[in-house]
């Protein structure tokens, strides 16, 4: 495909990301507005397909402590394939990452790519233009020409250009970024909340049989100290990959069961809440306890939330059983 050419997609049509309303998931209100770059990216995505991001959180249930962070969670593929038809497969990059991209975004398939944060002018005061950091987004238009891409990305659409283009799709000698592509389902799932049930009874099994946040609370003090020894910059690591991951992951289980059936899974709902606004909690108090080197009350503030991991689990037990 020429690389003179103009504008190729959008794949998913009728977005301008100045105009752009991203789904509820991603409201200011919520204790974690972004949660991780590839989870948001796809409910970004899917929000803008017209489909319902929330039919595919039940795998939310699943995560666990491992033993330097939480589960950076993910929406499985098998999942996203069987609630909307959609088949996300790893592109397998050979002749550059613009070309390949125009390929498959003129066939309709938006292309996912591992990219430097360095370069995505989206997350200005955070990373770009200071800081390298690995990110994934979703490019869903691009011209070569013109040096643009429009594309998802955290919570969600943007546009690039000029510089920021040449700077993702530049030569290196560098080995490529991990790429897929996704393929829009043709059929519409017949049920998608049966589905989504079904799933949950599937993730239920598989959640973690050691509370994950009593794990993590053996270890915190410990894990908090050598925080405090490092540069401030690893502060932001840490919490990113713990804390932030365990409040996030829970806030959208809660959503996820207010979604499936509100009534039902009320107490559940709430006691995941708990889990989201008291990591979000001990986040500052992380920053305290590193900022006067003193840790010991961290493992205290950690049992709270262990409480509520149980509770959760004791609540959706009860209603599936």
């Amino acid at each position: 495909m020429s690389m003179t050419q103009g504008l190729v997609g959008p794949a998913i049509p009728g977005l301008s990301a100045s105009t752009y309303q991203q789904h509820m998931l991603h409201g200011p209100e919520r204790d974690w507005p972004q949660t991780n770059c590839y989870t948001d990216l796809w409910i970004e995505m899917l929000h803008a397909m017209g489909l319902e991001p929330c039919a595919a959180l039940a795998f939310t249930l699943r995560q666990d402590f491992e033993g330097d962070q939480f589960t950076f969670f993910k929406i499985p593929l098998e999942d996203l394939a069987a609630l909307y038809g959609v088949e996300t497969t790893e592109l397998a990059i050979y002749d550059g990452v613009e070309a390949q991209c125009l390929t498959q975004i003129a066939r309709g398939r938006p292309v996912l790519v591992e990219v430097d944060g360095y370069c995505l002018p989206d997350t200005r005061g955070v990373s770009y233009q200071l800081e390298h950091t690995k990110t994934t987004i979703g490019v869903n238009a691009l011209d070569p020409q013109a040096r643009t891409l429009d594309y998802f990305h955290n919570e969600g659409y943007f546009t690039l250009a000029g510089a920021d283009y040449d700077a993702i799709f530049g030569k290196s000698d560098a080995l490529f970024p991990y790429v897929e592509f996704v393929k829009l389902g043709d059929t519409p799932i017949a049920d998608t909340r049966e589905t989504s049930r079904a799933l949950l009874g599937k993730h239920f099994m598989a959640r973690p049989r050691i509370n994950p946040v009593t794990a993590f609370g053996a270890c915190f003090v410990e894990q908090a100290r050598m925080v405090g020894d490092r540069e401030p910059a690893f502060f932001h690591k840490y919490a990113f990959n713990t804390l932030r991951q365990l409040g996030a992951n829970f806030e959208l289980c809660a959503s996820y069961l207010d979604w499936l059936a509100p009534r039902v899974f009320a107490e559940a709902a709430t006691q995941a809440r708990v889990i989201s606004t008291g990591a979000k909690a001990l986040q500052f108090q992380l920053a305290r306890a590193t900022a006067r080197k003193k840790y010991e009350p961290l493992e205290a503030a950690v049992a709270p939330l262990a409480e509520a991991w149980d509770k959760t689990m004791a609540a959706i037990g009860d209603r599936i059983a």
